[in-house]
């Protein structure tokens, strides 16, 4: 019974590191290529608050995270980011093609996620980032990039990629 249970138990573990390996090539493969400039690209909220990248992630990493009111995946990964803003946590979002300011801020409020946002209503943030895939996020540690990761993510995967950006 023991040696059953220790190979059951080994095999779950070569099985575990499998499919880290596969989430880590898959993520190397869609992971943007983010322009020279992307650091520098002035960026305003919803609320009218201008946005400063590189100053907003010099206290404390930055979590960027790119994502859709039409993304499957996003519904299960917006409400850990929502969170993260409500605890106080270091996070700017951009929504990618999600419909104009008011529609935006309309689907917000009705969802009850009070988040700092960045609307790219046409894209265009995103294309110019390179960002093909929702959601994606970003970690960013005093103005530089130190973390990319695309589809989705946990919570605890997010505020793990947080804190080790900030050792």
């Amino acid at each position: 019974m023991r040696s059953r249970l220790a190979r059951w138990l080994r095999e779950g573990i070569v099985w575990l590191l499998i499919a880290a390996a596969a989430v880590v090539i898959v993520d190397q493969f869609r992971k943007p290529e983010l322009p020279a400039t992307f650091i520098s690209t002035p960026l305003q909220t919803l609320d009218g608050e201008s946005v400063d990248l590189a100053k907003l992630s010099q206290d404390r990493p930055l979590l960027v995270y790119v994502w859709a009111t039409w993304c499957g995946v996003c519904r299960y990964t917006t409400p850990s980011v929502v969170n993260m803003a409500q605890e106080g946590g270091n996070v700017l979002t951009v929504a990618l093609r999600s419909g104009e300011d008011a529609a935006l801020s309309q689907w917000l409020a009705k969802k009850r996620y009070a988040m700092p946002t960045v609307n790219d209503p046409k894209g265009e943030l995103s294309r110019s980032w390179q960002v093909q895939v929702t959601p994606t996020v970003l970690i960013i540690s005093h103005g530089e990039v130190k973390s990319v990761t695309t589809g989705y993510t946990s919570g605890w995967g997010m505020k793990l990629r947080l804190w080790w950006a900030g050792l």
